[in-house]
């Protein structure tokens, strides 16, 4: 990292699900207090919120492995470090009951950190590995460093369409799409997945 990945202010895209119930309510009623508690935290600058997507439904995957989710992305704006950013969204996560018991599983929240500005982490040549890593392997391998932006962000409808709302413009800095582009790209039963609530 550079001196320039702590201490600026930067836009922060976070997408959200969930598709079980909380302590707070339904998945949409913890998305929205999950997003109030990353504001309430103690993080020195801070998460600051720019915008909210809508909340959409879309179907679990794998297939059958649980009730269908709801989705949403916020635009935030911080000068945390990318680890303290995933470490606050962790916290959230923890608070509204999230078990990370299995990947892709049930869950209460889920705050995945899909970009800060225009960092790329760890490096161009990591980040294409794991963008390029196939589906079965997917399933088996977590990374055990943070990469940014998010491999898998443009494959997934899920995360493109709420981002679509609030960050249409933003580029993705290795692959030069914006999210408009990215999301016009994802074929129509993709897109068909994922309806308004």
């Amino acid at each position: 990292m550079t001196p320039r990945d702590a201490g600026e202010s930067r836009p922060c895209l976070i997408a959200l699900g969930g598709n079980l119930p909380s302590a707070v309510g339904a998945p949409a009623q913890t998305l929205r207090a999950g997003l109030e508690a990353l504001e309430a935290l103690e993080t020195g600058g801070g998460l600051r919120r720019g915008a909210v997507s809508r909340f959409y439904v879309t179907p679990c995957f794998p297939a059958g492995a649980g009730p269908d989710y709801v989705n949403a992305a916020a635009l935030m704006h911080t000068d945390m470090a990318p680890g303290a950013v995933l470490a606050a969204l962790h916290r959230v996560e923890a608070q509204m009951g999230r078990e990370r018991v299995r990947r892709w599983g049930r869950r209460t929240l889920d705050l995945d950190l899909i970009a800060l500005g225009d960092l790329v982490l760890p490096d161009a040549a990591r980040h294409a590995q794991w963008r390029d890593l196939p589906l079965e392997d997917q399933m088996q391998s977590i990374p055990d460093e943070l990469i940014l932006p998010h491999p898998r962000m443009q494959d997934r409808a899920f995360v493109l369409i709420p981002l679509r709302d609030v960050a249409p413009g933003w580029v993705h800095p290795i692959l030069g799409l914006s999210v408009a582009q990215m999301a016009a790209g994802l074929s129509k039963e993709a897109l068909d997945e994922v309806r308004p609530l």
